[in-house]
């Protein structure tokens, strides 16, 4: 699994979609604390943008991380977590995605509760599963949510098609176009062309 951290700030979507345009998954996190979450879940917030963003971009697999449990009132609440996973699933069900093949998982990422491994601090919560025409899967934190993640089926018997997402120059080493291949394959070795402009270059790694 490829990692991509897109920026959540509203100032950065740019860079968000840039991110996303390239991902087989995302994973929205949602914060859980009084406010925060009626933030941006509200009519212009940022969850409703990203996870809109995430589906026109044909990211159709999809994680929910309920983060910030410590900081509910109480702490770690159980009905704060069902509340915020309703009204996610409502939303998201609108815009393309189909809930029961969400992982919705409370996490705290500064303590560490349900990121790799299950936490005693939430014993309510039994865990995630999800259903979908290629089978079940469940478990209990975040880093199960990821490895149950479906790799997509890549045409690597076509023709080599890599859109360029930028290109950088990096001292000492040169200019390095930024991409993802769609079709084909990679390797060192390979003679490619830039099109339109039928530039002829060698993969050197």
């Amino acid at each position: 699994v490829t990692i991509i951290d897109a920026p959540g700030h509203r100032d950065f979507i740019k860079n968000m979609i840039t991110g996303t345009s390239q991902a087989d998954c995302a994973v929205l996190i949602v914060a859980a604390g009084t406010g925060e979450f009626e933030a941006g879940i509200s009519k212009n917030g940022q969850t409703r943008e990203h996870a809109l963003l995430a589906f026109t971009l044909g990211v159709k697999q999809l994680i929910v991380g309920v983060n910030k449990m410590d900081s509910t009132e109480p702490p770690y609440s159980e009905p704060r977590f069902e509340e915020i996973k309703k009204e996610v699933s409502s939303y998201i069900k609108k815009i393309g995605y189909n809930p029961a093949a969400v992982a919705f998982v409370p996490i705290s990422g500064w303590h560490g509760d349900n990121m790799l491994e299950a936490s005693t601090k939430m014993p309510w919560f039994k865990g995630w599963m999800v259903e979908r025409k290629e089978g079940k899967a469940e478990g209990k934190c975040l880093i199960e949510a990821l490895d149950a993640i479906l790799p997509p089926a890549r045409p690597t018997d076509k023709a080599l098609r890599l859109p360029l997402q930028d290109v950088y120059k990096i001292g000492g080493i040169g200019t390095v176009p930024v991409g993802r291949v769609e079709t084909g394959i990679l390797k060192p070795g390979t003679i490619v062309v830039f099109a339109p402009a039928n530039i002829t270059t060698e993969v050197k790694s």
